[in-house]
């Protein structure tokens, strides 16, 4: 019977022993153990938890019962259960099992040998996707080997040899045998293939010296993985200096490997290999590198070698951080700007050495000085403006990820006069060395930290580089203004041959101009650059530059009382109903189309820090306001509905739509409902209504020019009020008096007759002035039936010509056939007409203003005549 039946039925002392091991297993006192008794159990429940459970299990599948018994009358009963401290590991065992303790080194070898055994195993069943995942094991062991700054055991180059050795006898058989492989055994074959051969690549000299001798590789590979016995490293010495302990420089540093690091001016070059070797390799400990180049740049004593140490050590605090997500730790960004600015001093102030990002093959080992190079000058590759343009676009993103509401943003704000010195510093640097295209491009960084901002701002941030030991040709003093400043750095650009530095200064120096209220001179400088023209063809960032430039035009446009420009400016942006996507202060969320996790990391990265956002708010109060001013003169002089149809703000005229079907009005409580209660209120007449619900909208404040801009908006409430007047009562009256309006309107009298009188000169009002008397005298001719029946016909056959014209440029393929014959033919169009009629009959089709009120029945009919001859000779 076999002994694991036979247990439970066991003799006595059977019973008892296995009854001390489970009692004491379960932590329980030796005492309780020896007197208590519970039933026999199975010796096969036992050897489930032992920790020896396969030699046991070995055991018990060679012993024959009959061993069993005679086992447990030599062996003495043990007191003590089996995991107590001193007691016998197992009872079956007939000889103790010592426990081996490996190094982390020797585990690595023994998982490798393992893998390399499964490979084996594989190979014969020609099992390639096994071969591949194995390989794919062992290829990841041998990269974490590297990284540890092991050597390659030779026995990863003789399994790759080998297997390319096995590749080569697959593919040399019967081509036929691989057709019978299925799909994914196939393709793990040529994966297999393609691995090895970049592995052999990757080691070919290691893979050359194997075969040339392999026992001799052994032997390196022995030799070098040998320890070295040596003398105890001097431990460091602490000095107390008052309650500080300050360590020794006596110290011995021991990397990866067990070998120690020494820290000395001869070996630094040596110690940069190491690092930049291991650098972007995975598992690799960034703080360690940083703080043994932080060693080096302490023991470096000539100036190439803390320019090495500085090029390598400012790399690595920006590699610290490599997702691109989040931003850079505040500590590492200010000792690396600190850095920076260490080595541009360093570079200036020393000419005979040079940092280049294209020099000629040179030994990175060996010290270098201008002694010893040809013509006097070190050339070292590195690019300090690489470095600046790291700093900038780290200090922004970190401006991105914080709230703006907090004072963290403002602490991490105030970094940027520091930033700005390091900018300075660059620029003088380049303009010692004469390098053209990273001076374009620092000095691109510099004007881009200063346009958009006031001037008290400005003169802040100049105020350390004008006393700075390096400072740029072009420094702002506190006397100055900032307009001389940015005109000089925007010179220099528009001088560079870089057209997308000379695109953004452009925009800069509109931006800057708009931003102070130059209009005139801003605008000009737009309209002559032609880049509304091109500038879908500029990259994102250049776009969103000229938005925001054309949004502070319209501003500018707006505080200077040029409303209309302002509105004109404003519309096209506001048409897209995109303005915070437009200006990157928000991302666009549509309806009906979701981002995708790319998409909107893309547009989270391209958002602007929130201390350069144009208020929204404010942009929108300035663009509604300014169309209600030009809509509601409107709005009064048309008297057809198509004509109003023809809006020239649909996003203001939808809000007033809206706002008229609604049933009841209360209060108004954001921007839009008192813009559109002051509309309401204006075509009513009431423009003092209409001037308080203007003037009351508290986003006012937030512009500089705050009660001139008030006193403007009141003003021009006045006037526009006063034109509406005019258009909606002006069918009711024959004269008028001026000073009446002047008193209604509390306008000065000159003020009212010059806007009569340019109303009239424009053809909107269709009166005359007699100044001897101080009135309007309005020439009002009422329309027969058959009059407004050929006025009606005139629109309708206007109308029906345009729209088969354009269907015939369609069929016919010609875009600008009605472009060509309407300034070659006019005489075909209009026949006959005069001149009088002809400008007569397009203010009427165009929607003219009050021209249905006067009296031009017989110029109306004869131009209909003449027009319907001109369109029957052309269908001719």
């Amino acid at each position: 019977m076999s002994r694991f039946f036979r247990a439970a039925g066991d003799s006595d002392s059977d019973s008892s022993s296995s009854e001390e091991e489970l009692m004491s297993s379960d932590d329980e006192a030796p005492k309780q153990a020896a007197t208590d008794k519970k039933p026999a159990m199975s010796r096969f429940l036992k050897g489930a938890g032992d920790s020896d459970s396969d030699e046991s299990s070995d055991d018990d599948e060679s012993e024959a019962s009959s061993d069993e018994d005679e086992e447990a009358q030599q062996k003495p009963k043990s007191t003590l259960g089996r995991f107590v401290h001193g007691a016998s590991s197992d009872e079956d065992s007939d000889e103790d099992v010592k426990r081996v303790v490996k190094s982390a080194k020797d585990k690595r070898l023994d998982e490798m040998e393992a893998t390399g055994r499964a490979m084996d195993n594989a190979l014969k069943i020609n099992d390639w996707v096994a071969i591949s995942t194995e390989f794919d094991k062992l290829g990841r062991m041998v990269q974490r080997q590297q990284n540890v700054s092991e050597p390659v055991p030779p026995f990863f180059i003789r399994t790759i040899v080998n297997l390319e050795n096995s590749i080569n006898q697959a593919a040399a058989k019967d081509k036929e045998s691989k057709k019978k492989m299925n799909a994914s055994n196939a393709r793990a074959l040529t994966a297999v293939k393609q691995k090895v051969k970049k592995l052999l690549k990757e080691f070919e000299k290691e893979v050359k010296r194997f075969q040339e001798d392999p026992e001799a590789f052994e032997r390196e590979y022995q030799a070098s993985v040998q320890p070295e016995v040596a003398p105890a490293p001097p431990r460091a010495k602490k000095v107390k200096k008052g309650d500080e302990e300050e360590e020794d420089e006596d110290f011995t540093t021991v990397g990866k490997g067990g070998k120690a690091i020494q820290f000395t001016p001869e070996s630094i070059f040596k110690n940069l290999q190491v690092v930049q070797e291991a650098r972007g390799k995975k598992n690799t400990d960034r703080t360690e590198q940083i703080r043994i180049l932080e060693k080096l740049l302490e023991v470096s004593v000539t100036s190439y070698q803390r320019i090495r140490v500085l090029l390598a050590l400012i790399a690595s605090r920006f590699d610290y951080n490599s997702s691109v997500a989040t931003h850079m730790p505040v500590d590492l960004w200010v000792a690396a700007q600190r850095e920076v600015d260490q080595l541009i001093s360093i570079v200036a102030n020393e000419p005979a050495y040079s940092i280049q990002e294209i020099t000629d093959d040179y030994d990175e080992l060996a010290e270098r000085s201008p002694e010893t190079e040809k013509d006097g000058i070190v050339r070292i590759r590195g690019s300090v403006i690489s470095f600046v343009d790291r700093l900038d676009d780290e200090f922004t993103k970190s401006l991105q990820n914080i709230d703006p509401h907090g004072t963290e943003y403002v602490d991490r704000l105030k970094d940027e006069k520091g930033l700005y010195s390091t900018i300075c510093r660059a620029q003088t640097l380049y303009e010692k060395k004469k390098q053209e295209d990273p001076l374009g491009r620092v000095v691109m960084r510099r004007l881009e930290h200063i346009y958009s901002k006031p001037d008290p701002v400005v003169l802040a941030l100049e105020a350390p580089v004008a006393t700075a030991d390096l400072k740029p040709s072009v420094v702002l003093s506190s006397d100055d203004k900032t307009s001389s400043l940015i005109h000089s750095l925007c010179v220099y650009l528009y001088k560079s041959g870089n057209s997308l530095l000379r695109t953004r200064a452009m925009l800069c120096h509109i931006y800057h101009f708009a931003l102070h209220n130059d209009f005139h001179t801003a605008r000009d400088m737009l309209l002559m650059s032609h880049l509304q023209e091109s500038i879908h063809n500029a990259d994102v960032a250049t776009q969103i530059l000229y938005n925001r430039t054309v949004v502070q035009l319209g501003l500018s446009a707006f505080r200077c009382g040029l409303i209309k420009e302002a509105q004109a400016t404003l519309q096209d942006i506001f048409a897209t109903q995109r303005v915070k996507e437009l200006l990157a202060q928000g991302v666009h969320q549509q309806r009906y189309q979701v981002l995708s996790p790319e998409q909107e990391k893309a547009e989270r990265q391209r958002q602007l820090p929130f201390h350069m956002h144009i208020n929204t708010e404010l942009l929108e109060a300035a663009f509604l306001v300014s169309s209600m001013l030009v809509e509601i003169p409107l709005l009064a002089s048309i008297d057809s509905e198509e004509q109003k149809r023809k809006a020239i703000s649909k996003p203001f005229r939808r809000l007033l739509d809206f706002a008229d079907r609604q049933v009841f009005t209360g209060p108004p409580e954001s921007t839009r409902d008192h813009i559109m209660q002051a509309s309401k209120a204006l075509q009513d007449g009431e423009w003092e209504k209409c001037r308080d619900l203007v003037q009351s909208i508290k986003i006012w404040s937030l512009m500089p020019e705050c009660n001139a801009v008030k006193e403007m908006l009141a003003k021009r409430i006045q006037e526009e009020g006063l034109r509406t007047y005019l258009f909606t009562y002006a069918p009711h009256y024959r004269t008028l008096s001026l000073s009446l309006l002047a008193k209604t309107f509390s306008l000065p009298l000159r003020s009212v007759t010059s806007l009569v009188s340019k109303m009239i000169w424009n053809e909107e009002l269709q009166a005359a002035l007699d100044q001897a008397a101080g009135v309007v005298v309005f020439n009002r001719v009422e329309l027969a039936r058959t009059q407004q029946l050929a006025l009606t016909l005139a629109d309708k056959v206007n109308a029906m010509v345009e729209q088969n014209e354009k269907a015939l440029d369609q069929k016919l393929g010609v875009s600008s056939g009605w472009n060509e014959r309407a300034d070659g033919g006019k005489g075909d169009k209009r026949g006959e007409q005069t001149q009088e009629g002809r400008r007569r009959g397009d203010r009427t089709r165009g929607g003219a203003r009050g021209g249905a009120r006067g009296g031009r029945g017989a110029r109306f009919a004869q131009g209909l005549g003449s027009q319907m001859a001109g369109n029957t000779q052309r269908n001719r």
